[in-house]
């Protein structure tokens, strides 16, 4: 009987989860309620907190995860708060809103957006202004708008296109069915809701996976604040006791690498449950 192998112990949770001391709160959109719906409401972005860790560790000089618009921040000599933390490769505004009923302010926390400021106004609803920064329904937006965490439901607060440096394009609209086609950032295209909001913009932090890490000792703390996920011991160097591919004379996996999704927990290693293995061979067309 060999060990537990690896991906069992992973299943316990306890040293493999992940770090999430740090993080600063969940990034989306204000509830949708009527004022949203039906007209517009105004914030102002008190603060930019920066979401993606240990960044004078990680990489050679903080700079290099601040987004161009922070580096305008600091060629206008603004004031701009940057907060390190842990989980996000992109900034985060914290946008306050006047409570549309009561006598009293709400914060909100968004994902930073390039060109978004400290001080600048954010209008949410239906009847906003088409500028960076601005929530407004895909519906309203005219065709080839780039747009960033956009809703995949109305009213789930911002699921799509939320990492740094990306965005969707709207690539039309179908106003019998209420529908709007997006081009998210894999190529792929979507059919969503036209009352799925969105932001005007591109996501913040673009750029930078584009840094090579170099050497070892940047990925370890890359790593420290998020999971413990690195080094990654191949099965193929371990002895068999400790992996089904482990053992040999030479290193080889020694069987077929695709497994029964139905196999025992400890067999399953390598291709679970593979429809096919091997290089994608030829181009394949996007649907329209």
């Amino acid at each position: 009987m060999g060990r537990v192998i690896r991906n069992q112990r992973k299943g316990r949770g306890s040293i493999f989860t992940a770090n999430t001391r740090l993080n600063k709160a969940p990034a989306k959109f204000r509830n949708l309620d009527y004022a949203e719906r039906h007209g517009y409401l105004r914030g102002v972005v008190r603060e930019i907190v920066h979401d993606a860790g240990k960044f004078p560790r990680t990489m050679s000089s903080p700079r290099f995860f601040l987004t161009e618009i922070a580096q305008l921040f600091m060629m206008e000599e603004r004031q701009l708060t940057v907060i390190v933390c842990a989980g996000r490769g992109a900034p985060l505004a914290k946008v306050v809103f006047r409570h549309p009923y009561r006598f009293k302010q709400v914060t909100e926390t968004f994902i930073a957006n390039e060109g978004m400021y400290t001080g600048q106004f954010i209008y949410a609803g239906k009847k906003a202004a088409l500028t960076v920064g601005n929530v407004l329904p895909l519906g309203e937006m005219p065709e080839g708008t780039v747009v960033s965490n956009v809703e995949e439901k109305i009213g789930d607060r911002g699921t799509l296109g939320r990492t740094s440096g990306n965005y969707i394009t709207i690539v039309g609209h179908n106003p019998d069915e209420g529908k709007t086609r997006i081009k998210l950032p894999s190529g792929a295209k979507k059919v969503v809701h036209s009352g799925s909001r969105g932001m005007i913009g591109i996501v913040a932090g673009g750029g930078r996976t584009d840094k090579p890490l170099l050497k070892a000792s940047r990925a370890k703390h890359k790593f420290a604040v998020k999971r413990n996920s690195w080094p990654k011991t191949r099965g193929v160097a371990m002895n068999p006791v400790d992996h089904p591919h482990g053992g040999g004379n030479h290193q080889h996996i020694g069987k077929a690498s695709t497994i029964s999704r139905y196999a025992a927990q400890g067999q399953k290693a390598g291709l679970i449950a593979a429809r096919r293995t091997g290089l994608l061979r030829g181009t394949q067309k996007t649907k329209e």
